[in-house]
């Protein structure tokens, strides 16, 4: 039976607060729950009785079968769906986020959580393991941005930190942005490894970041001489940039 205090709990995980405070964060949907049952400890699960008669045994803590009209009271989404899954946070070191070896995405400012929640998910697609984000950053826990990963958050490691100490502690390695000014991205030499800077929505890469990148990357629009729109979503702009690393590193 799903008590009220659950009820109270889950509602409570869609402030960062609480969950930074309990170590906790909600996923639902039968995919999104399944991709991470594997992965992150689960404390508990709600669920309509013909979701667990298809799951086999269950990695979860505490079992809850839901009643009618129990999905709709701890659901995030308009529609609920069959699950309803609270994981533990999990723990990772910034030490292995080394782009001496590896591509790393680094995210200064992002706010809008379905933005971060589509760049992890490009990350995963482009085989980049780890997102190191600002500590203004939105939060990858936020049930919104948890469901713009589409189950990514399973193969994606997401840190928060001080960004320039992150990059300065890398100076051997290249340091990619995005900007207005820079150069071509379909004739610059990429590595194959290195840090990959993306700015904030409105903003852009702040100063102080600005000036440790090391390489200026400019998305051109088409045809050159074409009046356009001032600049690209920055979700839209990172898939555009890892699929060009990409390419260029496998000799397409």
């Amino acid at each position: 039976m799903l008590s009220k205090a659950k009820i109270k709990e889950i509602r409570s995980l869609e402030i960062k607060k609480i969950r930074d405070e309990l170590g906790l964060f909600v996923a639902e949907g039968n995919k999104l729950v399944a991709d991470m049952l594997h992965v992150f400890k689960c404390e508990y699960i709600i669920a309509h009785a013909s979701w667990m008669a298809t799951q086999g045994d269950i990695p979860a803590d505490e079992l809850i079968l839901a009643e009618k009209g129990d999905m709709r009271k701890v659901s995030f989404l308009k529609s609920p769906q069959d699950v309803v899954a609270v994981f533990r946070k999990p723990s990772y070191f910034l030490d292995d986020a080394n782009p001496g070896s590896q591509l790393v995405l680094a995210l200064d400012c992002i706010q809008d959580p379905g933005n971060l929640g589509t760049i992890v998910r490009l990350a995963d697609w482009f085989g980049i393991g780890h997102v190191v984000c600002s500590e203004d950053t939105a939060d990858i826990y936020n049930p919104k941005t948890v469901q713009a990963t589409m189950g990514a958050l399973a193969h994606v490691k997401v840190h928060y930190t001080g960004l320039k100490d992150y990059i300065d502690r890398y100076e051997n390695s290249p340091v990619y942005g995005t900007f207005l000014n820079g150069k071509n991205i379909y004739t610059e030499q990429l590595a194959s490894y290195g840090i990959i800077v993306m700015g904030n929505e409105g903003n852009g890469i702040r100063p102080e970041i600005a000036s440790i990148v090391k390489e200026r990357l400019y998305i051109p629009s088409y045809p050159p001489s074409r009046e356009t729109t001032e600049s690209l979503n920055v979700a839209m702009a990172t898939a555009i940039v890892c699929a060009e690393f990409r390419r260029v590193i496998s000799g397409y």
